[in-house]
């Protein structure tokens, strides 16, 4: 009897302990919260167990750095704080917003939509072979101006280049068009090898019409392997998309979803608010106001359609059997309720450049009259990667989105060679400019320094790479 009170006693005693060390320790903060996990840090592991033993064993207790109870409780202490993180890591990956690498590709999979594979890229070089027509003084080559194999496989160029009788021949990066393993293309097989243009691109008419006639404006020359197609997509761009993934058929989100996965496609937009309605009705003057509230009734025998609204990449090509449209149309074609049919649209796109004076150290450049300094290939390798910088942040807007002059230069200023930037402007090109040689496009009108570019709800920007407009001085 006795050795039961006594053993109640100290069952007690630990409890109380235990519920002191709680409230102490600030336990209940951590583990499962409104904010997440939050998982003990080893500091705050190894400070409760220290109190802990004071408290349980001694409270003069050696606990210093040379003690060998406090390096047994250090010990202790990483293998709790191990078991916190990888809790902390488990009850991540849980979610979409969250989950990192595998995990969250298995929840792609859960949802049906795999993790899709990249577009594989290298270079080719381009070499002006024949005599400009028409007197012109060069020739601008747009950034997606589509090449070919001949086994078929789709090939764009992933910069502007500028081709011209005193520089005949430039290297540019290229891209595969449509991504996967297959678009790792090897000059060593005669059929994956990049020689031709593709004829059905209106941007490089120029150079595909003196093909067809025997006599080759630009000849490509195909040597190293494009490669990356085997790689997927990283995890940030990939948890977008499943975090836009319907979780129901028959949605809008299933649409947009379903869109945009066709390759060349940039950003999609569903035109739909009236929920079934014909969004093109004239609403006033044709209903009574007592019978009806918001519009007439619905004519059975005519079919309904809503508005997909595509904004395509610069490699895409619109019309056509093999275009883009009909590739937007047959993927969204089972997913479309019965009876609603949608019409597919082309985005309205504004076509931007930047100009700017740019201030540099640090980078090797000539001296001389400024034009030389502009032509030198270190020059031509920083204006690169500034131009990389400025279209990452352009092609990653919406429909809508404004262009900002202050991001622009807040991309420029990350270029740590870059000391200061000067009189920005950024510049709004007319329309069709990637369709129409450089020659023959009116320059865009003096912008304002520092002045952004509005756009409207069905508009979206287009990055113009032209290296020109960057002076360095």
């Amino acid at each position: 009897m006795s050795n039961t009170s006594d053993i109640e006693a100290a069952l007690s005693q630990l409890l109380e302990l235990d519920e002191s060390v709680l409230r102490s320790s600030g336990s209940p903060s951590f583990g499962i919260t409104t904010d997440g996990f939050v998982a003990k840090s080893f500091v705050r592991l190894l400070g409760e167990k220290l109190v802990l033993a004071r408290q349980l064993l001694d409270a003069d207790i050696d606990l210093t750095s040379g003690s060998a109870i406090r390096k047994l409780l250090e010990l202790s202490a990483i293998e709790d704080a191990r078991t916190w993180a990888a809790l902390a890591a488990m009850y991540d990956n849980c979610f979409i917003h969250s989950a990192p690498g595998d995990a969250l590709s298995l929840h792609g999979k859960e949802l049906g939509i795999e993790r899709p594979f990249m577009e594989a890229t290298g270079k080719v070089t381009l070499t002006l072979v024949g005599e400009l027509p028409g007197g012109l003084p060069n020739l601008n080559i747009v950034r997606g101006a589509r090449m070919l194999t001949d086994g078929g496989h789709h090939v764009a160029t992933d910069e502007g280049v500028t081709l011209s009788p005193s520089h005949k021949e430039r290297e540019i990066r290229v891209r595969a068009f449509y991504p996967g393993p297959e678009g790792n293309l090897d000059p060593t097989q005669e059929a994956q090898v990049i020689k031709r243009w593709n004829r059905d691109d209106d941007s490089i008419s120029m150079i595909v019409n003196a093909e067809s006639a025997g006599a080759p404006l630009v000849q490509v020359t195909h040597n190293v392997p494009l490669t990356g197609g085997e790689e997927l997509w990283p995890d940030e761009r990939y948890r977008k998309l499943l975090m836009r993934a319907p979780r129901s058929l028959w949605t809008v989100e299933a649409i947009r979803l379903a869109a945009g996965l066709v390759p060349g496609v940039r950003h999609v937009q569903v035109h739909d608010p009236l929920g079934g309605l014909d969004i093109y009705q004239s609403i006033f003057g044709n209903f009574n106001f007592i019978e009806r509230v918001f519009g007439t009734e619905r004519d059975l025998a005519s079919p309904y359609y809503f508005a997909v609204m595509v904004a395509p990449t610069p490699a895409a090509i619109w019309e056509g059997a093999h275009g883009l449209r009909h590739a937007v149309e047959s993927a969204i074609e089972d997913l479309r309720p019965i009876g609603i049919f949608p019409q597919v649209k082309k985005a309205t796109e504004v076509f931007v450049g930047v100009q700017a004076d740019l201030v540099v150290t640090g980078v090797p450049l000539p001296s001389g009259p400024r034009a030389t300094v502009n032509g030198s290939i270190p020059a031509q390798m920083l204006k690169s990667r500034l131009l990389d910088r400025i279209r990452r942040y352009i092609d990653g807007l919406e429909f809508g989105e404004h262009v900002s002059a202050a991001r622009v230069n807040w991309e420029l200023l990350n270029e740590p060679c870059l000391a200061d930037v000067q009189n920005l402007r950024l510049l709004r090109y007319p329309p069709n400019y990637d369709t129409r040689a450089a020659s023959d496009v009116t320059r865009p009108a003096p912008q304002q320094p520092w002045a952004n570019i509005p756009l409207m709800a069905d508009e979206i920007a287009v990055f113009v790479d032209d290296a020109s407009e960057l002076t360095i001085v």
